[in-house]
């Protein structure tokens, strides 16, 4: 049967039973409207959720300096442990696996002026491999901090937005001189905003940054705050944890298995969590779009039932002329199909519709923007061809099973 004669006779099926149709053909819309609508919520959380988490850098272990819990060599518990800038080396040659190594010098509530503006925010002392471990970037006209500052302990400084917002308002910062702790630096670039949902001190568009060898010179010390790495591989990152506290306790003298000696702070967990977090609710999210499909489908497959039923002599007669159940099979499949891609096409518009409308509500910095992504239309359409396959072959095999004399004698 030809492709024109499959789509007459459905169109008379529709007209025949107008209303029953409408309702099917809506429940196949409407389920994958909904599937559509689901992963895209899916999707476009998980995206949030890591931009948000890559405002802090991606992948990296933040090691916080504590006291001691447990007695060790003559030494009781409580001793402070400082780290100091070589602590940040040390590890560096000690422990294979590390990517990136590199020591922060913090200092919170350190007056910075400009022109009668005054605030007082975290300072941090940087290396130049600081700005891309922690995703920090300058906007156009600017520039992060480089070797030559830190060779030459230039008094240059690094404004985070919100920092710049306060002290120069809508003028432009890069190039002008601003006094940090009463000593002139020159602004050499602003943060580009960015998303960040966590931090270990302040979030850092409200931090000010500058050389570490400045850090160190002007405040005479090489006591640092944390150390910051960059596993090699993520999948060794707990073997590379551990074989840090091992060497900061061989270093500083304390228990190896005394785990608060040091806080380490492993980034790298999350993402795993996210990973996982996020397959498993959209999986979620998959079955329940499945299962209302799945409602569509049996309607589907019951509309097809009655027409089978209604069409019998109609049956009797084509196997009597020649038909094979093959053909009988092929057009009432044809029929299903094209019946459920009727309402798949129509819910296929009206799920993009729905995802494009959502873009404009103000949800994002909560849970993201719904995002049609291709995988999401080949989840849709994997889902929509298992329901047409299992709503349109019941029907079809019945209808090509039938026995013609049966056929015939039906009115």
């Amino acid at each position: 049967m030809s492709l024109l004669s499959l789509i007459s006779d459905l169109l008379r099926n529709i007209r025949q039973q107008k209303l029953r149709t409408v309702l099917t053909i809506f429940g196949i819309m409407w389920g994958t409207a909904t599937l559509i609508i689901l992963l895209a919520f899916g999707f476009g959380f998980r995206d949030q959720m890591t931009t948000n988490m890559r405002g802090m850098g991606d992948e990296i272990v933040i090691v916080f300096q504590n006291r001691t819990t447990k007695p060790f060599q003559g030494y009781g518990i409580g001793r402070p442990i400082r780290f100091r800038e070589a602590d940040a080396w040390y590890l560096q040659e000690q422990v294979r696996g590390i990517k990136h190594i590199i020591p922060e010098y913090s200092r919170s509530l350190v007056p910075i002026s400009y022109n009668g503006k005054q605030n007082s925010p975290n300072v941090g002392g940087v290396y130049p491999i600081y700005g891309e471990m922690r995703n920090i970037f300058p906007q156009p006209g600017g520039r992060w901090i480089n070797d030559r500052d830190i060779q030459e302990r230039r008094r240059v400084v690094f404004l985070g937005d919100k920092i710049k917002d306060i002290l120069f308002g809508d003028e432009d910062a890069v190039g002008k001189t601003v006094l940090i702790n009463q000593a002139a630096f020159t602004v050499i670039g602003v943060m580009e905003p960015k998303t960040q949902n966590s931090s270990y001190t302040s979030r850092d568009e409200s931090r000010t940054f500058i050389p570490a060898t400045t850090f160190s010179t002007m405040f005479g010390t090489d006591r640092i705050a944390n150390i910051i790495y960059t596993p090699l591989d993520i999948t060794l990152a707990a073997q590379v944890r551990e074989d840090v506290r091992i060497a900061l306790a061989r270093r500083h003298l304390f228990d190896p298995t005394d785990v608060d000696a040091v806080g380490i702070w492993d980034t790298t967990e999350y993402w795993e969590f996210m990973h996982y977090f996020f397959v498993g609710l959209n999986g979620f999210f998959a079955m329940i779009g499945l299962f209302t499909l799945a409602v569509g489908g049996i309607g589907v497959a019951n509309i097809m039932f009655v027409v089978v039923q209604e069409r019998m002599k109609e049956i009797g007669i084509r196997r009597s002329i020649g038909a094979t159940r093959r053909n009988i099979l092929s057009q009432f499949f044809a029929e299903t199909l094209l019946l459920v891609s009727m309402g798949a096409i129509t819910g296929y518009l009206l799920g993009w519709l729905i995802v494009q409308a959502m873009q404009h509500i103000p949800i994002k910095e909560f849970v993201g923007t719904p995002q049609f992504t291709p995988v999401v239309g080949l989840v849709a359409f994997a889902v929509l061809a298992l329901v047409g396959l299992a709503s349109g072959l019941l029907p079809a095999l019945r209808a090509s099973r039938l026995n013609i004399i049966d056929c015939l004698r039906s009115s």
